[in-house]
């Protein structure tokens, strides 16, 4: 059931919604920054939006859509710059922005010091709060929703710039979005994961790939950490641990677990305890480490490989 009018809303309706003149541009951006506050706030808690939903903004333009969100703008070059519910509100939102736009262009800016979002093609801002509702709903503890909105309500918009690095978690997003797929949803993403790897990493990361490793348990521990570093799950996505043997077969399925617990023990995966679930990601902190097994084999002097 979805949400009554919140302040906003009812605002912009008054003033004309879509059609809304200028006029009330002072009042209008006021009340979207006081939505946007109220977002941050809700998006530290474990329960976000329940008594009042967390609100995005999208509208038009002359290329295809914009949107602002209420985390910061540092998550295009950070990954760990929000929250988990600050995450998948935003993979909800470029879901809902490519399905209505297009496969188009990603970029990612600053308004206010808030994310802001552009993705080229198609600019129907009022078709993108229903794909976001869709989205959004099998997300736990957390209530939100889209409204669109004239472009100028949104404001300025600066530095608007492709996400850094070449598998970050918002362009694992949207090729996520191209294919179908909810990069809100953890299953949609496992299903894809093949597609997006081949669609990100350059051709010679692909022909670097450690499958000719000649031993066992450092093969297969290369090869998770490079499907995870290809994903871009560095905290922004997190994944099952029963995923870690995606891919395995026959002895190699029962090893890759095994080796998954000694990456864990070994700090390289970080494990983010979840309802009935263990979920891991890899750990920022141990990059260099997890850098050198992936491209040279080099095991760290803490991870006993079985």
């Amino acid at each position: 059931m979805r949400p009554t009018l919140t302040g906003f809303e009812h605002h912009l309706t008054e003033a004309g919604g879509m059609r809304a003149g200028r006029e009330h541009a002072a009042r209008l951006r006021e009340l979207l920054g006081r939505e946007l506050e109220h977002g941050e706030r809700e998006l530290e808690r474990s329960r976000s939006g329940y008594e009042h939903p967390v609100l995005v903004a999208v509208a038009g333009t002359d290329d295809g859509l914009v949107a602002v969100v209420p985390v910061t703008s540092e998550l295009r070059a950070d990954s760990q710059a929000v929250t988990e519910h600050g995450w998948l509100l935003v993979a909800a939102l470029v879901g809902a922005m490519v399905e209505v736009a297009g496969p188009g262009e990603l970029t990612a800016g600053d308004a206010g010091g808030r994310l802001a979002l552009h993705v080229t093609g198609d600019s129907d801002a009022e078709l993108v709060p229903l794909a976001f509702e869709e989205r959004i709903a099998g997300v736990d503890r957390l209530r939100a929703l889209a409204v669109a909105v004239p472009e100028w309500v949104i404001g300025d918009v600066h530095d608007l710039r492709p996400p850094i690095g070449a598998t970050h978690p918002l362009l694992v997003a949207r090729e996520v979005a191209r294919l179908g797929g909810n990069p809100a949803d953890e299953d949609s993403v496992a299903e894809h994961e093949s597609a997006v790897l081949a669609a990100l990493q350059p051709p010679e990361a692909q022909v670097a790939r450690p499958h000719d490793d000649p031993d066992p348990s450092r093969r297969v521990a290369r090869r998770i950490l490079q499907r995870l570093d290809g994903m871009g799950k560095w905290g922004g996505y997190h994944t099952e641990f029963v995923h870690l043997a995606r891919g395995f077969a026959g002895n190699d399925r029962a090893l890759a677990e095994e080796v998954g617990e000694r990456l864990l023990e070994a700090g390289l995966l970080v494990e983010k305890p979840s309802v009935g679930q263990r979920h891991v990601f890899l750990n920022p902190r141990r990059a260099a480490d997890i850098r050198a097994l992936i491209d040279r084999g080099v095991v760290p002097r803490d991870l006993n490989l079985p």
